[in-house]
C-alpha cells in the first residue's frame, strides 16, 4: 500500500511539473497581437504531435483557431497559414520582410549558401546559377541525352525479377540520375559512397536540431561533412587534371563565359541543392504515378497511347528529345495530378526580417511562417471531386496558370528545376509503360506524412508489355 501511495505521489508530481512547463511555455509566447494557438513544450514545442499526426494536427488546430494560428514546430516559434489568398501574398512578397525560413536542421545540413537559406543578391546568384544549368539549351544538348541514356539502361530487364520494390527502385533511380548529371565521371565505388551518405543526410534534414549522439540530426551533420570531403576531393582532382567536363559540376567550376562564378563552398552547396531538391519529388511522384495509373486503367490506357505514338515515329534505339517531352501533354497532366493528390511538399517556410503586420496580427521578427499549401490541393471550391484521380482536369492550359497552382512553390522561389524534374519523371514513365505491364504483389500501406512513403515497400510484379 505504501509503495502504491509513493508511485501515485510521484505521478502527481510529474503531472504538476508537466502542466507547469506547458503553462510557462504558453505564457512565454503570449505577446499582444499574436494569433491564437498552442506552443507545446519548451524547446520541443509541438514537433512530435506535428510529425506523428501530420494533416490531422493541422486540421484540429484549424478547427480550434482558424486558418491563421501560432505553434512551435521543428525547433522554432511558427505561424501557420492555411488561407489560399494569404499564402499567395506571402509567397509573392519576399521583398516585404518575408524571406526563406527553413528549419534549422535543414539549413545546418544543406549549407548556408543553399538556395533555401539565402535571399537578396545571394539568392539571385544561386538561383541564376541553377537556372543556367537547366535552361532549354542545356536541357536539349546535355541533360536530356544523359537522362534518356540512364533511364533506358536502368529500366532494362525488370521483368526478370519476381517482384520489384518500386519505392526503392525510384529512390535509387532518382539519386543515380541526378548524380550522373552532376558528375558523370564517378566510378561505381565513389557513387556508392555518395549514396550511403546522402540517404543519411536526407533523414537528418527533417529533425529536431539537437546535436546528441544517435540523433538523426547528428547523423545528418556527419553525412554532410563526409559529402563535403568527397566533393572537395573531386573538385581538386578536376582542377589538377586541367580537363573540361560537360556535366553540371563542370559548368559550375567553369571560369570563362560564366555569369555566376561561385566559391568552392557555394559549389558544394549548389550540388547538394540539386541532389536534394529533386530527390524526393521525382522519386515519390514516379512511384505514386504508377500507383494511380494501376488503380485507374482508363488513365493508363490514355497515357500508354501517348507514349506508343512517340515510339511509333522513332527508331527502336532513338532517344527521347525535348520535342518528345513537350508533346507528352497527358503525361504532364498525370504528373500534376499525382503531385496534387500525393502531396510531396506540404508547404514552404518563410521568416520575418522585422516585426510585421499580417492578417491583422503583429508577427515578431525572426518567427517562421509556415505557408501550408497541402489543403489547397483538396479544396472543393478549386477542384471538382478533389479526392478523385482525374488527370484530364489538367488538360485545360489555364489550370497551370491559376493563382492557387503552388505545386512547385511560388514567387521568386518557384522551383528552378521544375521542368528538369518533369522531364525525369516523363522519361521514367515512357520507358516503363512502353516496356512493361504490372500488378501489385501485396496491399502495402502507404503513409502520406511527414513523407509520402510505403513503410514496408511497394512491390510490383512486372512482365513484358
Amino acid at each position: 500500500m505504501g509503495i502504491m501511495m509513493m508511485l501515485f505521489g510521484l505521478l502527481l508530481i510529474i503531472v504538476c511539473i508537466c502542466s507547469a512547463l506547458l503553462r510557462w511555455n504558453q505564457k512565454r509566447y503570449s505577446k499582444k497581437g499574436l494569433p491564437p494557438g498552442t506552443m507545446g513544450w519548451p524547446i520541443f514545442g509541438e514537433t512530435t504531435e506535428f510529425l506523428k499526426q501530420g494533416p490531422n494536427f493541422m486540421k484540429n488546430q484549424r478547427l480550434r483557431y482558424g486558418s491563421f494560428f501560432k505553434s512551435h514546430i521543428l525547433g522554432c516559434p511558427t505561424i501557420v497559414s492555411m488561407d489560399a489568398e494569404l499564402n499567395r501574398y506571402i509567397l509573392m512578397n519576399e521583398s516585404k520582410g518575408l524571406v526563406a525560413g527553413y528549419p534549422q536542421s535543414m539549413l545546418d545540413i544543406l549549407g548556408t549558401s543553399n538556395i533555401a537559406a539565402v535571399h537578396g543578391p545571394n539568392h539571385r546568384l544561386m538561383r541564376g546559377s541553377l537556372l543556367s544549368l537547366t535552361n532549354p539549351a542545356m536541357m536539349k544538348e546535355h541533360l536530356l541525352p544523359k537522362i534518356d541514356a540512364f533511364m533506358r539502361s536502368y529500366l532494362s530487364g525488370w521483368d526478370e525479377f519476381e517482384t520489384v520494390d518500386i519505392q526503392e527502385k525510384t529512390k535509387h533511380m532518382t539519386f543515380l540520375s541526378s548524380l550522373s548529371q552532376i558528375a558523370e565521371t564517378l566510378k561505381k565505388p565513389e557513387v556508392e559512397e555518395y549514396r550511403t551518405e546522402f540517404f543519411k543526410l536526407v533523414e537528418g534534414t527533417l529533425s529536431v536540431p539537437i546535436d546528441l549522439p544517435g540523433t538523426q540530426y547528428r547523423s545528418g551533420i556527419k553525412a554532410r561533412n563526409n559529402i563535403d570531403k568527397l566533393l572537395t576531393k573531386l573538385i581538386q582532382e578536376r582542377r589538377e587534371s586541367g580537363e573540361t567536363y560537360a556535366d553540371m559540376l563542370g559548368y559550375l567550376m567553369k571560369k570563362e563565359d560564366n555569369r555566376y562564378l561561385l566559391t568552392d563552398k557555394e559549389i558544394r552547396d549548389q550540388v547538394l541543392t540539386i541532389l536534394y531538391s529533386g530527390y524526393e519529388t521525382v522519386s515519390v511522384t514516379s512511384m505514386m504515378a504508377l500507383k494511380y495509373l494501376h488503380d485507374h486503367p482508363k488513365a493508363l490506357e490514355e497515357l500508354r497511347r501517348e507514349h506508343l505514338a512517340i515510339r511509333d515515329r522513332k527508331r527502336p534505339d532513338e532517344p527521347l528529345n525535348l520535342d518528345d517531352i513537350k508533346s507528352m501533354k497527358f503525361t504532364r497532366a498525370v504528373i500534376f495530378e499525382t503531385s496534387r493528390l500525393a502531396t510531396v511538399v506540404n508547404g514552404v517556410l518563410r521568416k520575418t526580417t522585422h516585426d510585421l503586420e499580417l492578417n491583422g496580427y503583429l508577427i515578431p521578427k525572426g518567427w517562421r511562417i509556415y505557408v501550408y499549401t497541402r489543403e489547397i490541393n483538396y479544396d472543393t471550391t478549386l477542384y471538382e471531386d478533389p479526392m478523385i484521380f482525374n488527370p484530364w482536369r489538367w488538360m485545360e492550359k489555364k489550370m497551370e496558370s491559376m493563382s492557387y497552382f503552388l505545386l512547385f512553390g511560388g514567387g521568386v522561389r518557384q522551383c528552378p528545376g521544375k521542368e528538369l524534374g518533369i522531364s525525369e519523371v516523363s522519361s521514367f514513365i515512357h520507358y516503363f509503360v512502353t516496356r512493361y505491364k504490372w500488378e501489385e504483389k501485396g496491399g502495402e500501406k502507404l503513409v502520406v506524412f511527414p513523407r509520402v512513403s510505403a513503410p514496408k515497400g511497394y512491390h510490383l510484379r512486372v512482365s513484358p508489355y
